[in-house]
């Protein structure tokens, strides 16, 4: 949150051709900029983080059948589809439907943050239903990104990142290797064709954690358990506030001169504030009447709700999709940034009053006992 708060105060001073200097023009190798190594290669570090915590879910968790993972992935489905509908029935002839990608993720880095700001007023298990819900989404916003925006794709370097992510699979699988550093030089050589190929390197943080080792040796606990651990410090400490810092510089000003500007503002704030949450909820709720999913036990849908509403923060995937959709179009891309900051912004608030909500409903209880 002060990484955030600081950023913008750049954003909107006197230093922000400095704050665009560090992380534009400043090259760490090759053509990566500071910017490029921070949103392609250290979030791919934090994804791996949070997809081997997802992993163990799985296997020895709240997520360790079929109905329990369900939950989660058809919330998320829900939490693409009916903010995709709002934001089209808003700008379906606007001339702004390419922007529909900004609507349909939620930004795991943002939303985790603000879930353990919350920790002490949220159900803890629902941590692990939120980072699911979010992984999942923005694989398919990734996927959208594949389709909708991706016009130069790389076959050869897609055609060799899918050999070497056989090849890890066979470390694990056939090998038995258990050196976690074997893994994590050929997951560099993953990332580095992934990015090759056009796609968001990011998800090569995904891939690389389902060919870890998981299977647990006595109370040692598995690699993938000893990776997640040590990376911990690293995501937490260093990762998101460098993420934070380095992709919040919206600047807060309102073209008000942008075509259809009511469209895209509306179509964004409420398909994220209101048409995730309401997705999420929605879809699992139908789900679990089904039988298809299982809410976990002893989890109220008040609870759902709770956290659902931190899925309205889209944030980073949000602003990529944005300025892939409006290429060029600098007011456009500017807007459409201060939409998704307002709707960031607004999920939290809309947070923070269902849980004081809940706790001033608590007090009266107490006070009228």
């Amino acid at each position: 949150m002060i990484a955030t708060l600081i950023s913008v105060i750049i954003a909107n001073s006197s230093f922000k051709g400095l704050y665009d200097d560090l992380f534009y023009n400043t090259y760490i190798f090759g053509h990566f900029n500071f910017h490029m190594i921070i949103n392609d290669f250290l979030m791919a570090i934090f994804f791996l983080y949070v997809t081997l915590e997802i992993k163990k879910e799985v296997e020895y968790g709240m997520l360790s059948s079929f109905k329990k993972a369900s939950f989660p992935i058809l919330a998320s489905l829900g939490g693409v589809i009916v903010p995709a509908i709002i934001y089209l029935i808003f700008n379906f002839k606007s001339g702004y439907s390419d922007g529909l990608g900004a609507v349909i993720s939620t930004d795991i880095a943002f939303a985790v943050g603000m879930f353990m700001i919350f920790k002490s007023k949220l159900n803890s298990e629902l941590k692990i239903f939120l980072l699911s819900l979010a992984v999942v989404d923005d694989l398919i916003a990734i996927i959208a990104i594949l389709f909708l925006y991706s016009s130069k794709l790389n076959y050869m370097a897609l055609l060799i990142s899918i050999g070497i992510m056989v090849v890890l699979i066979c470390l694990n699988k056939i090998f038995k290797v258990k050196n976690i550093w074997v893994y994590l030089g050929v997951g560099l050589i993953l990332w580095y064709f992934i990015y090759l190929s056009g796609i968001h390197a990011t998800i090569s943080g995904v891939f690389l954690a389902m060919a870890i080792p998981s299977e647990r040796l006595g109370s040692k606990g598995s690699i993938a358990e000893k990776l997640e651990h040590k990376l911990m410090y690293l995501c937490n400490l260093i990762i998101l506030p460098l993420f934070a810092f380095a992709n919040t510089s919206v600047v807060l000003t309102l073209n008000v001169a942008v075509p259809n500007s009511f469209n895209l503002v509306m179509g964004i704030i409420l398909g994220l504030v209101i048409g995730k949450p309401l997705g999420v909820v929605l879809f699992s709720f139908i789900a679990t009447k089904l039988h298809i999913a299982e809410k976990p036990k002893d989890i109220s849908w008040r609870s759902i709700t709770e956290v659902a509403m931190l899925t309205g923060i889209g944030f980073t995937m949000a602003i990529f999709t944005c300025e892939l959709a409006f290429l060029g179009n600098k007011d456009v891309i500017n807007l459409a940034k201060l939409s998704i900051f307002i709707s960031a912004m607004l999920s939290v608030v809309c947070t923070n009053m269902l849980l004081s909500a809940k706790r001033i409903r608590f007090r009266i209880k107490g006070f009228a006992k």
